[in-house]
């Protein structure tokens, strides 16, 4: 009997939907590059993955190890706090895994996130819209402690296997698709995962590289997916004193940006305009100084599952 072949994110051919996470393209903007001479703009268009998101990547590892290490054993459901993303990627790959996935969520998350996680089979549990990804996050450990035997909690706010994902995969394929040219990283802060693991690994390759965070830059804020860290629950994974520095952005900074990259052809989330505002900031000041770069930003996902479904009209 042969050894079963090692796991390959973003396989050309594969015959589970899982091994189709990975390997997104990484897009050149080059009309926004023209504004600052002898700076590239470059994103990473994560909405390619399979579920619609980076976040595919997180939940795929964290579930592969968790299988690996037995924590994940059959009868268990598998249970986390999201405000979106991640519970489309658990929910997905729970279906084409055979686990059984329930997800903690702000009541007010959007409805076509809702449809999504459900149509997938997923169970859904509401917290306070009021108390935003937070609430959730106090949800969904109190009921892991009444029913520790019911749940298996990957906790994707601590889980080490949430930056590795991207440490082993997106900065792998960022250093490869600018052949080993990036200079700065400019990636939003959710969980944390996605600038921590790809910011470590580029640093590693070259510890020149730049790794700067976008957050909003109000407590309450509508930009979806992110977080305002002076007050929030710090990630247990995100170590600030990896960053060379913190950008803050607006709401309608993120929201504008998102009008702007329409007329690229990119429809995309609210995340993605901000991260977008601050790579912007990082190549002016860049073409400021007469100092060429290679910009990388995240898209995380579209704006699709962002959209309300129109109001019905009475009979």
């Amino acid at each position: 009997m042969s050894a079963p072949r090692p796991f390959r994110f973003g396989a050309a051919s594969a015959e589970s939907v899982a091994r189709l996470v990975g390997r997104t393209p990484l897009l050149r903007l080059r009309s926004f590059g023209r504004e600052h001479p002898g700076v590239e703009v470059c994103a990473k268009l994560e909405f390619f993955n399979p579920g619609g998101s980076v976040k595919d990547r997180p939940a795929l590892q964290m579930i592969l190890d968790a299988k690996r290490d037995g924590l994940l054993a059959p009868g268990r459901t598998l249970i986390d706090s999201t405000s979106g993303n991640t519970g489309v990627a658990y929910s997905w790959i729970g279906a084409s895994l055979g686990i059984r996935v329930a997800l903690v969520m702000p009541s007010n998350v959007s409805a076509a996130r809702k449809r999504i996680t459900a149509a997938y089979g997923a169970e859904l549990v509401y917290s306070d819209p009021m108390e935003g990804s937070d609430g959730a996050i106090r949800m969904v450990r109190k009921l892991v402690q009444e029913h520790p035997e019911r749940y298996f909690y990957p906790d994707q706010y601590s889980n080490e296997a949430n930056p590795r994902a991207h440490y082993l995969t997106t900065a792998m394929e960022i250093w490869e698709q600018t052949e080993g040219r990036v200079t700065h990283l400019v990636a939003g802060i959710g969980t944390g995962g996605t600038i921590m693991g790809t910011g470590r690994r580029l640093k590693e390759l070259n510890p020149k590289v730049k790794v700067i965070a976008v957050e909003p830059a109000e407590p309450m804020h509508g930009l979806e997916g992110l977080k305002h860290m002076l007050t929030s629950i710090v990630p247990a994974i995100y170590r600030e004193a990896e960053l060379e520095e913190k950008l803050s952005i607006s709401t309608d900074e993120g929201w504008d940006m998102c009008e702007t990259l329409r007329r690229e052809g990119l429809l995309l989330g609210h995340s993605s305009g901000a991260a977008m505002v601050g790579a912007l900031a990082i190549a002016r000041r860049l073409h400021q100084g007469g100092e060429p770069g290679v910009v990388v930003t995240i898209f995380p996902d579209r704006a699709d599952r962002y959209f309300e479904p129109p109001p019905r009209r009475a009979p």
